[in-house]
């Protein structure tokens, strides 16, 4: 008997050891954290190079269900699983950060409004040229609107076009592309760099 005692409490413990292997990986995340990653869409090179940053796509992390999910502007403004999401990444790397002083910020009523705000651009078109409307949307702009009008916190400082490293031969690709000769070097942009450079925010998870 008394060699079975070990056998047997391996038994007993390895229901409790697969149930802590399945817990969730993504366990660390908040509602409100912000995620980055280097997007393989055909416009990441370009908005790689003229940004001068790993990073091309960005979203805001929401809880639905107690899951992990990623509301951003893709095709169109929606919610992807956290898993889905980072799996569109460059070998699935991505960091997400946080607001410095989350704490007294993201109370359960700030992270409420974050919620009710998403409907308001949920469905909403992807902008291909980076206009500061709402009648399209994109990544960087989607978060930095959201944060600012549920919040009133500005997260990185709004560029114009001009100010980005245009020469670049990618970059100039895109841009015949998507404007001709017309470019609104004027317009106002918010970059996932500027947002990811903030002072306000600060690194709570890289993978």
């Amino acid at each position: 008997m008394k060699n079975n005692i070990p056998s047997c409490a391996a038994a007993l413990l390895l229901p409790a050891l697969l149930c802590l292997s399945a817990a969730p990986v993504h366990a660390a995340l908040k509602d409100g954290d912000i995620v980055f990653h280097t997007s393989r869409s055909a416009q990441s090179l370009a908005v790689q190079r003229a940004t001068g940053s790993r990073y091309s796509h960005m979203g805001v992390v929401l809880m639905r269900g107690g899951k992990p999910y990623v509301f951003e502007a893709v095709s169109t403004v929606r919610y992807t699983p956290l898993a889905q999401w980072t799996a569109r990444g460059d070998g699935g790397h991505y960091v997400a950060k946080r607001l410095r002083n989350a704490g007294s910020l993201l109370t359960p009523a700030a992270v409420a409004r974050l919620h009710a705000g998403s409907a308001d651009y949920e469905g909403r078109p992807y902008d291909l040229t980076f206009e500061w409307s709402d009648q399209r949307i994109y990544c960087s702009e989607l978060v930095w609107k959201l944060y600012q009008r549920a919040l009133g916190v500005r997260i990185g400082e709004l560029q114009k076009i001009r100010s980005f490293k245009l020469d670049d031969p990618a970059v100039r690709a895109k841009m015949r592309e998507r404007y001709g000769d017309k470019v609104p070097m004027d317009e106002p942009v918010i970059s996932p760099v500027a947002m990811f450079e903030s002072p306000l925010l600060t690194t709570v998870e890289t993978r």
